[in-house]
């Protein structure tokens, strides 16, 4: 066999790898979602569009929204934060960068179980951050900040932080400090710099780092579901609901898809309207 036939070969792998793990598992939920319900049983093989017609359903289409607007939040927040923060972390030597990208490796290697119970903990009124706040005498009383929309936004920002700022890193360890030398140079305040010069040339970066986050916190269902109120369930939550304690696996299935197909055509939106502002 040549090597070209043989190099053809090695291109497989990735076809292979894609299609058994994404094509099969994403193909059987799309034929699920048009099967029949059946109260007590697997659900029956047939073409019915009933669980679309649930799914699109005002409640759900709410809860659509819901889950769009606090990922796009979530990940607007967490670029605004580590995006910076990035910056000035590649201004320093590598040895000092090297405990920062220890402690990120290791709030990313965290359960997102774990990461919701201690923010439960810590906005709690009995043992919470308010208590320290009250003894500082700066609160009159203790009180409890979770569940509640704040709370569901502090988790998702502290768990896509890490991602965010790792994402950045090899992007903005790169840039050269003569760009921003020359804005110097030229009479440029270092905000005005950074503003002026390091935003432009990463501007690929951050829509990239901003869908990769905004898909990211899109799956997530602890984290709503034990530091939010039902308002702020979002649609996963409500996928488990039906598959684990309805038995709804056609409903499931098809919200499931509801959502693939949404945030699929926000992130190739929000990747198109980035390519189309690089500067030329």
């Amino acid at each position: 066999m040549t090597p070209a036939p043989r190099a053809r070969w090695w291109l497989l792998y990735p076809t292979l790898m894609l299609g058994v793990l994404f094509v099969l598992p994403l193909g059987a939920t799309v034929a699920v979602s048009f099967f029949r319900r059946v109260q007590g049983a697997l659900p029956g093989p047939a073409f019915a569009l009933d669980a679309y017609a649930r799914a699109l359903s005002p409640f759900f289409l709410e809860r659509l929204a819901v889950t769009l607007g606090l990922a796009a939040l979530a990940a607007a927040l967490s670029v605004l934060i580590g995006f910076p923060f990035c910056y000035v972390l590649t201004r320093k030597p590598r040895r000092r960068q090297v405990p920062y990208l220890v402690l990120l490796l290791a709030l990313l290697s965290l359960s997102e179980v774990i990461i919701a119970f201690a923010w439960s903990l810590l906005l709690s009124r009995t043992s919470g951050l308010s208590n320290l706040l009250v003894a500082l005498g700066w609160l009159p009383q203790a009180v409890s900040w979770s569940p509640g929309f704040g709370a569901a936004l502090a988790g998702f920002v502290f768990v896509a932080l890490p991602l965010t700022v790792l994402t950045f890193y090899p992007t903005l360890s790169r840039l050269s400090p003569d760009y921003v030398e020359a804005a110097r140079t030229l009479g440029a305040p270092p905000l005005l710099a950074f503003w002026n010069v390091v935003l432009p040339l990463m501007r690929a970066a951050i829509v990239g780092t901003t869908i990769l986050v905004f898909v990211f916190v899109l799956g997530a269902y602890v984290i709503p579901q034990v530091l939010g109120r039902p308002a702020q369930w979002t649609l996963p939550v409500h996928i488990t609901d039906q598959a684990v304690l309805q038995s709804n696996l056609p409903l499931a299935a098809a919200l499931a898809v509801v959502l693939l197909l949404v945030s699929g055509v926000l992130a190739l939106l929000a990747a198109r309207l980035g390519r189309t502002q690089e500067p030329s």
